[in-house]
């Protein structure tokens, strides 16, 4: 049965227990609810995020895929909610840009993992990316070499090393994302490791690691044993 959000208990309401509370104690849908500001004639805001959240299996990595027009084609949802909620994801994404920004030093793949997952574990194709290292394992630059298609990038080893070369790198670290979120890696990506890792032992700047990013996960061929 639809029951306005005002005529709820004001402990209830999105806004209210936010204030009361405090926001770690709002669901998902609750806090989506605050940003699109009201529902319809038939649900709440409330109801109307649950069933958003519901048909991307309540992961908000998959709702933050969804363009405006996606949005859109939920009843209840004109553009200007969908922008809204465009808009509040992004903000949330270059947040955890600027956090990533923060760990510099190379200790682990999961370092890798943190900085880059941001930037491209949730695009729709893939994207190659240089993490160039100085002596101290600390990045100097990031740089994206290539953008490929949904499951394929093409990489110039020629170009990785004149990116390394040109920041002084003594060390990098090479990464791309898997858009299906399948961590394995393919053929080519093994034929890809390989290959740099060859030039660099002769360019005396070594590929420390290669991490696959995806959306929660990664793989990492040091890791592995890989490399």
């Amino acid at each position: 049965m639809y029951t306005p959000i005002n005529h709820w208990s004001e402990e209830d309401r999105p806004r209210e227990k936010l204030l009361l509370k405090g926001k770690s104690v709002l669901t998902d849908s609750e806090l989506l609810a605050i940003i699109i500001g009201s529902g319809s004639r038939n649900e709440s805001a409330v109801q109307l995020c649950e069933r958003i959240l519901e048909a991307n299996n309540n992961y908000l990595h998959i709702l933050g895929k969804m363009s405006v027009k996606q949005l859109m084609d939920f009843k209840g949802i004109g553009q200007a909610k969908a922008i809204s909620i465009v808009a509040a994801i992004e903000l949330g994404r270059r947040r955890r840009v600027e956090d990533a920004q923060q760990l510099i030093k190379v200790e682990s793949s999961r370092v890798v993992f943190e900085v880059m997952q941001p930037i491209i574990g949730e695009l729709p194709h893939e994207e190659f990316w240089i993490l160039c290292l100085n002596n101290a394992n600390n990045i100097v630059k990031k740089v994206m070499l290539s953008k490929g298609g949904i499951n394929q990038t093409i990489v110039d080893q020629r170009l990785v090393f004149k990116v390394a070369l040109e920041h002084e790198s003594t060390g990098i670290v090479i990464c791309h994302n898997h858009p299906s979120g399948q961590m394995k890696p393919s053929e080519s990506d093994i034929k890809i490791t390989q290959l740099l890792q060859n030039a660099g032992r002769i360019m005396q700047i070594p590929v420390i690691d290669h991490v696959i990013i995806g959306s929660h996960g990664y793989y990492s061929f040091g890791d592995e044993g890989d490399l």
